[in-house]
């Protein structure tokens, strides 16, 4: 009999693959239901994707899955109240996919504000100054405790630049959490009725050779998917291609690959291209509320004063329907006012081109003409309009 610690905690079939890049079409079959890759995840830190009500992801912006903060989530409301909630899922009134975070990112950039030993991370809470600590075992029980479908190992990331010392040492702690984590994964079940599954990650800095090492360390845990971290912290937009071409090269095909923290639209088509299949990032809310969209044509700063009389509607070929019937002197007007409709509309913008970027580029990857649209998509969203 198959020992219960290696059943498959969630399945992945590999239905594409470009025959030109490395880019693929799969499907990632969940508890909570079945995710289409490639993927972007909104990032809902506190549970909930910033201005965006739970039926407008599920409706208008389509998304599949959406990703939690185990750091914020964790300090507020606190894993009590999830747990007599039910989980993250029953708070939130999200029945998708969810994946965590482990908090190794919020760590790090609590630079002034934490310590990180073998044991695990000491850190300051940044909302009352209050001392805690995350062991990779207590990063486990807290996602337990969460509910996501897919949990994150726990980790050190990085800062660019970093000192090839420095980024080995990381990196080999990193893999000792690693098993950490899988040893306390292993020896524990989900408490709501389902499976859990957990990702580790690749971390390395932009060393090639520790990339390498780190790449072939994860894989041979032979978990139900892998994560590349430590990218998008500053270093150039080369070398995350660089890295994450190579380190895909060695990861298992038969497993998803996610790019964590990664990015914009034109990123999102690279990363895909060389053969990632799951992307989060907060930039498309984030942006929003400062007034800058993404469109398939180019980028649009709606405080620019070219618009203040443009009275088309923000995006005539968008998905969203609210791009479609609202202005974009409208949308400035609520933007320069500070009003809260302003980041809901935009976000909703935004999310949803990201949505329809991903599933174009699963389309034409099934099509087999994917390179031909990916060159013509990476030169219109280059531009500022």
């Amino acid at each position: 009999m198959t020992p219960p610690s290696i059943l498959p905690l969630l399945d992945f079939t590999l239905q594409h693959t470009d025959p030109t890049s490395s880019a693929r079409a799969g499907l990632i079959e969940t508890a909570h239901g079945p995710i289409e890759t490639p993927i972007f995840m909104p990032v809902g830190t506190v549970g909930a994707v910033r201005a965006i009500h739970q039926h407008e992801l599920e409706q208008q912006i389509q998304a599949q899955i959406i990703l939690g903060n185990t750091y914020h989530l964790y300090l507020r409301p606190g894993t009590e109240i999830l747990q007599k909630a039910g989980g993250l899922h029953k708070f939130t009134g999200w029945n998708h996919p969810t994946l965590t975070d482990s908090g190794g990112y919020q760590v790090y950039s609590l630079s002034n504000q934490r310590k990180i030993k073998e044991e695990g991370v000491t850190f300051q809470s940044h909302l009352d100054g209050s001392k805690h600590f995350i062991s990779p075992e207590r990063a486990v029980d807290i996602q337990r405790e969460i509910g996501a479908d897919i949990i994150m190992a726990f980790d050190e990331c990085t800062p660019y630049p970093c000192e090839y010392d420095y980024a080995r040492k990381s990196m080999e702690m990193t893999h000792r959490w690693l098993k950490r984590c899988c040893d306390r994964f292993d020896e524990t079940q989900g408490l709501y009725g389902y499976k859990q599954a957990l990702f580790p990650i690749v971390q390395g800095s932009i060393y090639k050779d520790l990339r390498a090492e780190s790449a072939e360390t994860i894989a041979s845990f032979g978990r139900e998917g892998n994560a590349i971290g430590g990218l998008s912290v500053g270093e150039p937009a080369e070398k995350m291609y660089e890295m994450t071409e190579l380190v895909c090269s060695i990861l298992p095909k038969d497993k998803p690959r996610y790019l964590m923290g990664v990015g914009t639209p034109v990123n999102i088509l690279e990363g895909i291209a060389l053969g990632v299949d799951m992307f989060d990032c907060v930039l498309p809310t984030r942006n929003a509320r400062h007034g800058m969209l993404y469109t398939a044509q180019g980028i649009i700063n709606i405080k620019n004063n070219k618009w203040k009389d443009d009275f088309g509607p923000i995006d005539e070929d968008s998905p969203s329907h609210t791009s479609r019937t609202h202005s974009k002197a409208y949308l400035r007007h609520l933007i320069y006012s500070k009003e809260y409709l302003g980041a809901q509309v935009a976000s909703l913008h935004n999310l949803s081109f990201f949505l329809w970027l991903v599933k174009e580029a699963r389309q034409h990857i099934i099509a087999g003409d994917f390179p031909t649209w990916k060159k013509e998509m990476v030169e219109k969203m280059g531009r500022r309009i």
